[in-house]
Protein backbone atom coordinates (compact mmCIF):
# COMPACT_ATOMS: atom_id res chain seq x y z
CA UNK A 1 0.00 0.00 0.00
CA UNK A 2 2.88 2.35 0.73
CA UNK A 3 4.15 2.14 -2.86
CA UNK A 4 0.69 2.96 -4.20
CA UNK A 5 0.27 5.87 -1.80
CA UNK A 6 3.69 7.22 -2.79
CA UNK A 7 2.98 6.80 -6.49
CA UNK A 8 -0.38 8.58 -6.27
CA UNK A 9 0.81 11.19 -3.77
CA UNK A 10 -1.69 10.14 -1.11
CA UNK A 11 -1.10 10.77 2.56
CA UNK A 12 -3.62 8.62 4.43
CA UNK A 13 -5.17 5.19 4.25
CA UNK A 14 -8.60 6.85 4.51
CA UNK A 15 -7.99 8.76 1.27
CA UNK A 16 -6.87 5.53 -0.39
CA UNK A 17 -10.08 3.81 0.72
CA UNK A 18 -12.17 6.64 -0.71
CA UNK A 19 -10.31 6.44 -4.03
CA UNK A 20 -10.87 2.67 -4.23
CA UNK A 21 -14.54 3.22 -3.40
CA UNK A 22 -14.87 5.81 -6.19
CA UNK A 23 -13.27 3.40 -8.69
CA UNK A 24 -15.67 0.63 -7.63
CA UNK A 25 -18.79 2.78 -7.76
CA UNK A 26 -17.79 4.30 -11.09
CA UNK A 27 -17.14 0.94 -12.76
CA UNK A 28 -20.40 -0.54 -11.56
CA UNK A 29 -22.42 2.52 -12.52
CA UNK A 30 -20.84 2.80 -15.99
CA UNK A 31 -21.58 -0.85 -16.72
CA UNK A 32 -25.15 -0.43 -15.50
CA UNK A 33 -25.76 2.75 -17.53
CA UNK A 34 -24.39 1.32 -20.77
CA UNK A 35 -27.35 -1.02 -21.22
CA UNK A 36 -30.07 1.66 -21.34
CA UNK A 37 -27.92 3.82 -23.61
CA UNK A 38 -27.53 0.94 -26.07
CA UNK A 39 -31.29 0.34 -25.88
CA UNK A 40 -31.88 4.04 -26.49
CA UNK A 41 -29.88 3.66 -29.71
CA UNK A 42 -32.30 0.91 -30.74
CA UNK A 43 -29.91 -1.99 -30.29
CA UNK A 44 -31.27 -4.81 -28.17
CA UNK A 45 -29.59 -8.04 -27.07
CA UNK A 46 -32.47 -10.15 -28.38
CA UNK A 47 -32.86 -8.51 -31.79
CA UNK A 48 -29.26 -7.60 -32.67
CA UNK A 49 -26.26 -9.78 -33.27
CA UNK A 50 -24.49 -10.47 -29.98
CA UNK A 51 -21.15 -9.13 -31.27
CA UNK A 52 -22.68 -5.79 -32.31
CA UNK A 53 -24.53 -5.44 -29.02
CA UNK A 54 -21.52 -6.17 -26.82
CA UNK A 55 -19.10 -4.17 -28.96
CA UNK A 56 -21.28 -1.06 -28.70
CA UNK A 57 -21.91 -1.60 -25.04
CA UNK A 58 -18.19 -1.88 -24.27
CA UNK A 59 -17.40 1.13 -26.46
CA UNK A 60 -20.05 3.16 -24.63
CA UNK A 61 -18.76 2.17 -21.21
CA UNK A 62 -15.47 4.01 -21.81
CA UNK A 63 -16.80 7.60 -22.15
CA UNK A 64 -19.46 7.01 -19.51
CA UNK A 65 -16.74 5.81 -17.14
CA UNK A 66 -14.53 8.83 -17.81
CA UNK A 67 -17.30 11.32 -17.02
CA UNK A 68 -18.55 9.43 -13.97
CA UNK A 69 -15.04 9.04 -12.55
CA UNK A 70 -14.59 12.80 -12.31
CA UNK A 71 -18.18 13.31 -11.07
CA UNK A 72 -17.94 10.70 -8.32
CA UNK A 73 -14.46 11.95 -7.46
CA UNK A 74 -15.94 15.41 -6.94
CA UNK A 75 -18.81 14.05 -4.83
CA UNK A 76 -16.37 12.20 -2.57
CA UNK A 77 -14.00 15.18 -2.31
CA UNK A 78 -11.24 13.76 -4.49
CA UNK A 79 -11.72 15.89 -7.61
CA UNK A 80 -8.05 16.96 -7.86
CA UNK A 81 -6.83 13.37 -7.77
CA UNK A 82 -9.31 12.11 -10.38
CA UNK A 83 -8.92 15.13 -12.67
CA UNK A 84 -5.15 14.55 -12.73
CA UNK A 85 -5.80 10.83 -13.23
CA UNK A 86 -8.09 11.56 -16.22
CA UNK A 87 -5.64 13.95 -17.85
CA UNK A 88 -2.83 11.43 -17.48
CA UNK A 89 -4.94 8.58 -18.87
CA UNK A 90 -6.19 10.59 -21.86
CA UNK A 91 -2.71 11.84 -22.69
CA UNK A 92 -1.34 8.29 -22.61
CA UNK A 93 -4.07 7.28 -25.05
CA UNK A 94 -3.23 10.22 -27.31
CA UNK A 95 -6.60 11.85 -26.73
CA UNK A 96 -5.42 14.90 -24.78
CA UNK A 97 -5.16 16.98 -27.97
CA UNK A 98 -8.67 15.94 -29.03
CA UNK A 99 -10.12 17.14 -25.72
CA UNK A 100 -7.62 20.04 -25.40
CA UNK A 101 -6.51 19.03 -21.92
Amino acid sequence: MKKLKDRWGIDSNWQLCIIFLVFAITGSTAAKLASPVVSLLGIDAETSHWAVYWFLRIVLIFPIYQVLLVCFGWIFGQFQFFWAFEKKMLSRMGLSKVFKI
